[in-house]
């Protein structure tokens, strides 16, 4: 077992604060929470990262090692600094990355009400909120809209099945 002294700055900021527990139970990492709060699904992150949602799930577990590169891939899909990915405390997210987060998902929202609007009066009202969400931060300009339940794939795109290599010993039931 280890002690993790929260009056350490690496550990954590809470004074005179000591955990003790085993260190593969220790939490390493919280990509998982980072995720949920950019609003961003595993299978979307699977997407991002050119990966399966399997590998992504097994990265998210906080106990797991991952290396720095594999840190870096998430920091760049989440658009988040890679401090925000690590643990120093069990503190919750800065305020910076919980209010992006917040205003991602509103130009989000707003995006998704544009697309779906039929009448002219509720496209203006969106494209307002819009333009006075990129007024505080411009680089909401790339964040897209919610997608569909249920959206089906056009046909010019391909999954991950497609992409997939499969033995031909496999449809002669091979040994």
């Amino acid at each position: 077992m280890s002690t993790m002294d929260y009056a350490d700055p690496v550990a954590g900021t809470a004074e005179g604060v000591a955990l003790e527990m085993p260190e593969a139970r220790r939490p390493l990492h919280r990509l998982a929470m980072v995720r949920k709060r950019q609003g961003v699904s595993r299978r979307t992150m699977a997407r991002r990262l050119k990966t399966d949602v399997r590998r992504v799930r097994a990265q998210e577990e906080e106990t797991s090692d991952l290396t720095l590169s594999t840190l870096y891939e998430w920091q760049r899909a989440l658009e988040v600094p890679v401090a925000e990915l690590l643990v120093e405390s069990y503190d919750p997210l800065s305020s910076p990355v919980l209010k992006r987060a917040q205003m991602v998902r509103l130009m989000k929202t707003a995006k998704a009400i544009l697309v779906r609007a039929h009448e002219t009066p509720i496209r203006r009202m969106a494209q307002m909120l819009i333009e006075q969400l990129l007024d505080v931060m411009p680089e909401l300009e790339e964040v897209h809209p919610w997608h569909a339940v249920g959206q089906r794939r056009t046909q010019d795109e391909v999954g991950q099945a497609a992409v997939r290599r499969v033995s031909a010993d496999w449809f002669q039931g091979g040994d």
